[in-house]
């Protein structure tokens, strides 16, 4: 009973850690993807408003 409350915020610890490495993968993936995705955005826009 001791050591319950230890392990419990170590759990919240690492799933803390675990989503903020998911949140830096994902910057860093929107960072290069980004500008790529824009264009598309934007060609199919224009593809849009010029029939």
């Amino acid at each position: 009973m001791l050591f319950a409350q230890k392990e419990k915020g170590q759990g919240l610890v690492e799933y803390a850690l675990i989503i903020v490495l998911i949140a830096i993968v994902v910057i860093v993936a929107m960072n290069f993807l980004g500008p790529t995705i824009g264009n598309v955005f934007n060609n199919i826009a224009t593809t849009l408003t010029n029939p």
